[in-house]
């Protein structure tokens, strides 16, 4: 006779921490609010978080952007990380250009987003970015400056590339097979 198995199976799904950053224009939004909605993780928006936590040490009048700290923000993130886990959150998803220094024992993936540099340039032109802001940011692409930091970090890293939707739909895809086996 054949003993019957009375495990119940755990059905609890695994919380999961995604960082999505990128230079700025690249389609880090896009992805991290499409991967939100696909996977019931909570958005947060990185650069709204610092205001609400008043995590800025000023303003970079040139360059036309808040200062901060960025292990500070880190370690505030960090935070925020365990109590929305504590809070039985399904998961959370970072976007911003620093979302990659949160430590990457915190996170399951660092997605980093490119694009082409006319398409970047174009999107920063929309944006009203400076002539030397956007060089800058074009700069920070072609070296592939996030991509290498969070490398150095320690994180997992996934690129994808934002400038076909069906394209990076299409490997969204294949992520979101990968987190059913890992996350359920």
């Amino acid at each position: 006779m054949k003993k019957q198995n009375t495990k119940k199976k755990n059905t609890k799904k695994k919380f999961f921490t995604i960082a999505v950053s990128g230079t700025p224009g690249s389609g880090k939004t896009t992805i991290a609010k499409f991967l939100a909605k696909q996977t019931s993780g909570r958005y947060v928006d990185v650069g709204t978080f610092i205001k609400r936590n008043n995590l800025s040490e000023g303003y970079d009048r040139k360059m036309k952007c808040l200062i901060v700290d960025e292990r500070k923000l880190a370690r505030r993130l960090e935070r925020a990380i365990d109590e929305e886990k504590k809070n039985g959150s399904r998961g959370i998803i970072l976007d911003s250009h620093m979302s990659h220094y949160v430590d990457p024992k915190k996170t399951d993936f660092c997605i980093i987003t490119k694009c082409d540099l006319k398409t970047l340039k174009k999107r920063l032109h929309i944006r009203k970015y400076t002539k030397q802001k956007i060089r800058d940011n074009l700069d920070a692409e072609i070296f592939d400056v996030c991509r290498q930091e969070a490398i150095e970090e320690g994180h997992k890293v996934m690129t994808i590339i934002t400038d076909k939707e069906k394209e990076w739909k299409k490997q969204l895809q294949i992520l979101q097979k990968d987190m059913k086996k890992t996350f359920v």
